[in-house]
C-alpha cells in the first residue's frame, strides 16, 4: 500500500492503541506464536498481560483481546508469545499475519516532550510566517533523522526534516506542527 507520493502509507493503529508486533507464524505444537517486534522497546513483551490482535489494526471494532500467559525472547526482533485459549498449532496458525496492539496506557511511558510517531500523521504544518504547507501524510525513518512528508495545495509534496532547527513545536491536541523552513526547503525560497 502506498500514498500518491510513492512512499508506503503508514498503517495507523486504532485510537487509544499502539501496534507493537506482528504474528510471523505458529511455533511448536502447543500454540505458541512467533512474533516480530515492531517497537523500539521490544523488552516490553515480557510485561504484556493483555494484547489485541487484528488484520486491520486501524479499526478498533476488529480488535480481539487475548490474555498473555507468557512471553520470551527468541532471536533478534522475534519473540515467542503464549496466549490463554490458544493451545494448538492449528489455532495459532490462524493468527498468522495479525498485528499485536496494546492500549496506550500499557505502552512505554513517554517523557513530557515526547510523542508517538503515529501522532505526527495528520498534523497541519504551518511555517513561522503563518503559511499553511499542508498535512503530514507519512514519516520516513532515516538513519540520521526522521523526515515528515507533507502534502498540501500550495507546494504539493514537501519533505520536512525532523530536526530542532526546523520543527519548532508540535501540538498534538491542536493538531498543528510549527516549523521554520531551511533556506531552499520550499520552492522559490
Amino acid at each position: 500500500m502506498s500514498s500518491e507520493s510513492g512512499y508506503p502509507t503508514p498503517l495507523l493503529p486504532a485510537q487509544g492503541y499502539l501496534t507493537v508486533a506482528r504474528v510471523a507464524r505458529a511455533h511448536g505444537v502447543r500454540g505458541a506464536l512467533r512474533v516480530q517486534a515492531l517497537t523500539s522497546t521490544p523488552q516490553r513483551m515480557h510485561a504484556l498481560t493483555t494484547i489485541y490482535l487484528s488484520h486491520t489494526p486501524d479499526r478498533a471494532e476488529t480488535l480481539r483481546a487475548y490474555t498473555v500467559a507468557r512471553a520470551q525472547h527468541d532471536k533478534g526482533d522475534y519473540w515467542l508469545i503464549f496466549l490463554e485459549g490458544v493451545e494448538s498449532r492449528e489455532v495459532a496458525e490462524r493468527l498468522r499475519g495479525q498485528y499485536i496492539l496494546v492500549t496506550l496506557q500499557d505502552g512505554v511511558p513517554l517523557a513530557e516532550d515526547e510523542i508517538y510517531l503515529f501522532q505526527v500523521i495528520g498534523l497541519t504544518v504551518i511555517t513561522d510566517s503563518g503559511l499553511v504547507l499542508g498535512r503530514v501524510v507519512n514519516v520516513i525513518e532515516t538513519g540520521a533523522n526522521d523526515v515528515y512528508v507533507v502534502q498540501g495545495e500550495l507546494y504539493g509534496e514537501v519533505l520536512i526534516p525532523a530536526i530542532e532547527s526546523v520543527v519548532r513545536q508540535i501540538d498534538v491536541e491542536k493538531g498543528v506542527m510549527y516549523i521554520t523552513p531551511l533556506l531552499g526547503l520550499l520552492p522559490n525560497s
